[in-house]
């Protein structure tokens, strides 16, 4: 795990004022340590494939970032711009304050919506549920509604929230899931130690802004 450790992470760059220099050097960066993926948001899109388009490190974007609260048709038409412009992979931001309110089925109709659009287009999916807001019961019922929906991952935090990806979280996430559905942890996550705790516990997949850090780390070992 120690040699291609890049393989896990998607190297994020999520922050307001990040400048065109700013998302150059994380896709040469992705590229020269063998990311799975960068994630960046949607307007820089088409200046991520111009430079990676000779490389395996995917495109992933964020939709409906980072509350989750607008129109189905609106996150659609976002994901559908992105996939035109060259992005491989997207994260939806759910419908939190839907989920907080009780209301599953129009958390399941959506995802189930945007999972099926998703595939005829070829991109994969993962949902958002922001952890740090919910309580296990929440979290076990959005999981269990992923069940039904079955999309390519599901995804701990934002990086916006009050907090991110905790250990405990991606465990439970990992039992109410089918094997078959993917978990990414993101938020919070700046060593080697966190981010093996977190693949250990069921996550595949990791959104950090320190990949490099993390990658460094795991090389000395």
């Amino acid at each position: 795990m120690k040699s291609d450790f890049g393989r896990h992470i998607d190297h994020t760059l999520l922050r307001p004022i990040a400048t065109t220099t700013d998302i150059r050097r994380l896709c040469t960066e992705a590229i020269e340590y063998g990311m799975a993926a960068v994630c960046v948001f949607p307007s820089y899109v088409p200046m991520a494939r111009e430079i990676l388009k000779e490389s395996r490190v995917k495109i992933a974007t964020v939709i409906a970032f980072p509350f989750g609260v607008t129109y189905t048709e609106i996150k659609e038409a976002e994901m559908r711009a992105s996939a035109a412009r060259g992005a491989d992979e997207t994260d939806f931001v759910i419908n939190i304050a839907a989920l907080k309110s009780g209301d599953d089925r129009a958390i399941e109709q959506e995802m189930q919506y945007l999972t099926s659009k998703a595939r005829t287009i070829g991109v994969r999916t993962k949902f958002i549920i922001e952890t740090a807001y919910l309580t296990d019961d929440e979290k076990v019922r959005v999981c269990k509604v992923a069940n039904r929906v079955k999309p390519d991952f599901m995804k701990t935090s934002t990086g916006y929230g009050p907090s991110g990806a905790t250990v405990e979280d991606v465990r439970m996430m990992r039992s109410s899931l089918l094997p078959e559905i993917q978990i990414k942890a993101a938020g919070g996550i700046r060593s080697y130690a966190e981010a093996l705790q977190l693949l250990q516990a069921g996550a595949s997949r990791l959104g950090t802004s320190s990949g490099i850090k993390i990658i460094e780390e795991a090389s000395k070992l």
